[in-house]
């Protein structure tokens, strides 16, 4: 057996592709975990980004930077903790449960493929991205819709950015790790809610990214019994292509907040769901390393990974559309029975 890299001792879901759920024989269900996707080490980088752009090429300089950035980190462990979390919710919901990935192994369009050979009937598909942008979630829906022709019926999940149970996840890695650094700090930190920012041009043609992103932060911030002036908002991860990037951006962000006293920042992600670059690299080294130059301090929240909390919120939208489509199915019965 490989080593665990996220040092899982029981079982490792990603080194192994240890799966420890066995599906019904007659499971007529399945549901379907969709992530952006990782390269295992930093020498894929190149054909990672690839698909990425979509075979367009980037500068030599960006894609060495890129590099240089996952061989920062090690590794980027999204696929590890997505694995987990469809073992995890398998259990729980005690339906089949598939992962594909938009940008690399195991691919969307293979998971696809895999289902299809099953004979499953119907299909609930989740993207791990709660916030709608047709940058990532509308993706995600034409890879796994393909050519069409699905030999299945296709739920597609677009969106669950205010799904109650969710904000239940965030708000509890939040509290605790918060007043923790807060007394590290000597003095109550202001939190920075932050998720991933898109091309400018994608908002002002009508997508709601922006404004679910925020009702993401303003539900965490309910749940988590913070007061209005405890928190605000900012966007990360600015893409490095041409054009615009919405913001504001956590470094003007964290100046902003230095000019008015504080000695300190936390930090806490709420458009991810799991350790990858964007966190343990983005935040735990650019952001900590830039707030430092600053003459200030920068804490996060762990992410949300292998949180039982986030598998029921999971588990809540998966039962919530088995339930609506048996109720579909019944009203559609009774109309053709009146007939």
């Amino acid at each position: 057996m490989t080593p665990c890299p996220l040092g899982l001792t029981s079982q490792c879901y990603c080194a192994n592709r240890v799966n420890s759920f066995s599906a019904p024989e007659r499971a007529k269900t399945a549901v379907l975990l969709l992530a952006h996707g990782t390269p295992d080490n930093p020498d894929q980088i190149p054909e990672y980004l690839r698909y990425v752009t979509g075979g367009r090429p980037l500068p030599p300089h960006v894609v060495e930077e890129i590099r240089h950035r996952y061989s920062l980190i090690g590794f980027s462990p999204l696929s590890c903790w997505t694995l987990l979390q469809a073992d995890q919710l398998s259990q729980l919901l005690g339906l089949p449960v598939f992962v594909g990935m938009r940008n690399w192994k195991p691919f969307i369009a293979d998971a696809v493929k895999v289902i299809a050979a099953q004979g499953f009937e119907r299909v609930i598909a989740i993207c791990l991205a709660p916030q709608n942008s047709r940058t990532s979630v509308g993706l995600y829906r034409s890879a796994v819709v393909g050519e069409g022709n699905l030999p299945f019926e296709l739920d597609f999940v677009d969106e669950w950015h205010d799904q109650p149970t969710l904000a239940k996840a965030f708000a509890e890695k939040l509290r605790g790790a918060w007043e923790k650094a807060s007394a590290e700090n000597g003095a109550k930190l202001p939190i920075i809610f932050t998720a991933h920012s898109v091309p400018e041009r994608t908002i002002t043609a009508g997508d709601p990214y922006e404004r679910q992103s925020k009702e993401t932060a303003e539900l965490v911030a309910k749940e988590a019994g913070l007061a209005p002036d405890d928190w605000t908002f900012a966007f990360q991860s600015q893409g490095m292509s041409g054009g615009s990037w919405i913001g504001p951006t956590v470094e003007d962000t964290i100046r902003n907040l230095k000019a008015k006293g504080h000695r300190g920042v936390f930090l806490h992600p709420v458009g991810f769901l799991c350790d990858h670059v964007e966190v343990l690299y983005d935040i735990d080294i650019f952001f900590k390393q830039f707030a430092e130059k600053e003459g200030m301090r920068l804490w996060r929240a762990e992410s949300l990974n292998g949180s039982k909390t986030l598998t029921a919120a999971l588990a809540e939208l998966v039962i919530s559309r088995v339930k609506a489509l048996e109720s579909l199915a019944k009203s559609e019965e009774r109309t053709a029975n009146s007939e």
